[in-house]
């Protein structure tokens, strides 16, 4: 391996995910966020099995598990009535002492990931973005915005969905495309009951994700026309109107739908370039390259997945277009099914495509996902 030096664009689950992994293999890194305030925003986040064993694999496991919410199975309820229709007991890929799975709340996932980047040796740099590259061929030299200058052998565009790094390097790219839909979030206090992920599916969408002993949150999908952001005021009643022929299991919580100010909606848009993700020395991960909608629970864990391949490509491979080559074969079966199925179940819960059973689809991709990366 004749890599010695990355620069990783995005303080973001991807991004810090991939600067752990590249420092587990001796690669020195800078990580650079453009928010100087490295604010995270939404409630919480469902981590499935193949996450659980990729946070074992970085080595913060024990910090992500001691701030998060265990479990192993995914239930399924169909119907106004909320009658279970299946239920999913998945395997605990990271050992037997551990959970399959788990829901954390976003914040404590960021300084999980924060911590274990800088406890690696990533140096993070807040505030910061980059105006301007040059491969050279054997090297990038980099501009950022404050003005100083930086050479490294690559670099990691793990900027989001509406990357700078991949407008860059490929400006002709496809934009990303809004799905129709709005994803909701807000945060409950958790009933005993809700032990695992509790899906609910037609005609309402959406379920609960346990977090911690005391805390959960709850979401739902709905089709809105556009994607202007609404305003804070009026928020939960907002929340509350979008919960159409909810099941019982929903009706009963709706009434603590009350602050404005915890509610989070976020219009859910899609990418995925199915030509190169990469670029001389400069290679795009995560939601760079494959944004996915929240209904397969994968989006962040394709991105988690992504810091780890790269690494170990980067290990075997003669150069970095050699390794960020295999990268995009290994993760592109994985990273399609998850980016296409997802769109899919929106589509049908949006009527734009015939029903079909998304709970054997699930179990589908649980097995998918079970499989080495």
């Amino acid at each position: 391996m004749n890599v010695k030096t990355a620069l990783v664009v995005g303080g973001g689950i991807g991004g810090l995910t991939a600067g752990i992994a590249l420092r587990q293999k001796g690669i020195a890194v800078d990580i650079i966020e453009r928010d100087p305030d490295w604010t995270v925003y939404g409630v919480g986040i469902i981590q499935q099995m193949n996450v659980i064993r990729a946070m074992n694999e970085l080595g913060v496991l024990e910090s992500y598990l001691s701030r998060a919410y265990g479990f192993d199975s995914t239930t399924l309820f169909v119907g106004p009535g909320g009658a279970q229709d299946a239920k999913f007991d998945t395997p605990k890929l990271a050992g037997p002492d551990y959970p399959s799975n788990a829901g954390i709340r976003r914040t404590d996932l960021q300084k999980v990931l924060g911590e274990g980047a800088t406890k690696a040796g990533a140096k993070v740099r807040l505030g910061l973005t980059v105006t301007d590259f040059n491969d050279d061929g054997s090297g990038v030299d980099v501009t950022f915005s404050d003005g100083t200058t930086g050479r490294y052998d690559i670099v990691v565009g793990a900027d989001g969905v509406f990357s700078s790094t991949r407008k860059s390097i490929f400006p002709d790219a496809p934009q990303p495309t809004y799905t129709g839909q709005w994803v909701w979030r807000y945060n409950l206090p958790r009933p005993a009951h809700v032990d695992g992920i509790h899906i609910f599916a037609g005609p309402f969408n959406g379920g609960f994700v346990p977090m911690t002993e005391d805390l959960m949150y709850v979401f739902l999908l709905s089709e809105e026309p556009g994607t202007e952001f609404l305003p804070v005021e009026g928020a939960a009643a907002a929340m509350r109107e979008r919960a159409k022929m909810p099941p019982p299991q929903v009706a009963s919580i709706l009434d603590q739908i009350t602050n404005d100010a915890g509610v989070v909606a976020r219009p859910l848009e899609t990418i995925l370039l199915e030509d190169k993700w990469h670029k001389g020395r400069i290679v795009l991960i995560g939601d760079a390259v494959h944004a996915s909608t929240p209904h397969l629970a994968q989006g962040a864990g394709m991105a988690i997945e992504d810091g780890l391949v790269l690494a170990d490509e980067l290990t075997k491979a003669a150069s970095p277009e050699e390794a960020f080559a295999a990268f995009q074969t290994r993760r592109t079966p994985r990273v399609t099914h998850v980016a296409k199925n997802s769109v899919r179940i929106g589509d049908m819960q949006m009527g734009k495509i015939p029903p079909f059973n998304v709970g054997e689809l699930t179990g589908q991709t649980i097995g998918m996902m079970c499989q080495p990366i």
